[in-house]
């Protein structure tokens, strides 16, 4: 097993601050996409959420069914330091391939550019699989290529194709307001069940 695929590798990286995916913010086309959705009661998943800015942002605009999910336990634990009022039971240091639920949103951020390639189409069936019927998978992936990883990029064609055959409807636009370093590299995804 690679060890950017246990706990403890991700663990280390936040030990380290070796978490140069973390934008220190919101990530601008998830931000204007939550600033769009009007039903606070959604239940939304982040896996893979780090520090949890989305999800603190989330929660800042009233909604109060977030559920944050890392591998890595420290960034759990540092997300709650920062977050006290965020109810601790919606938080999960687990493996998102374990993970059990139903939601109606998963917002994707940097999870599946740090998983293995080889293990995309099992993610594509996992999101599918906790997500109700009409829910949607929402975020952001990489449009490029990387020379190693984590992160691993990628390309729409090969995308579209991972995920086709979990999801009945897949759009994956460029996003337009991506930050200034990864402009012109991000897909803006919106997949329903």
């Amino acid at each position: 097993m690679s060890d950017f695929l246990s706990s403890s590798f991700w663990n280390q990286r936040y030990v380290d601050g070796s978490t140069g995916w973390d934008l220190g913010k919101v990530s601008p086309p998830i931000k204007a996409y939550i600033d769009q959705l009007e039903n606070k009661e959604l239940k939304i998943l982040i896996p893979g959420a780090g520090n949890g800015h989305e999800a603190a942002y989330l929660h800042s605009c009233g909604f109060t069914d977030v559920h944050v999910l890392d591998f890595a336990p420290l960034a759990i634990e540092s997300f709650l330091k920062e977050n006290p009022t965020f109810p601790s039971e919606h938080t999960h240091a687990v493996n998102f391939f374990e993970f059990e639920g139903t939601f109606d949103l998963i917002l994707e951020q940097t999870l599946f550019c740090a998983i293995d390639p080889s293990l995309r189409s099992s993610y594509a069936e996992q999101a599918s699989s906790l997500l109700r019927n009409g829910g949607k998978l929402v975020g952001v992936l990489f449009n490029r290529e990387f020379e190693s990883g984590p992160p691993f990029g990628g390309n729409k064609m090969e995308y579209v194709k991972t995920f086709a055959p979990h999801f009945s409807s897949v759009s994956m636009k460029e996003c337009y307001n991506s930050i200034e370093p990864r402009m012109g590299t991000e897909l803006f995804i919106l997949l329903e069940k």
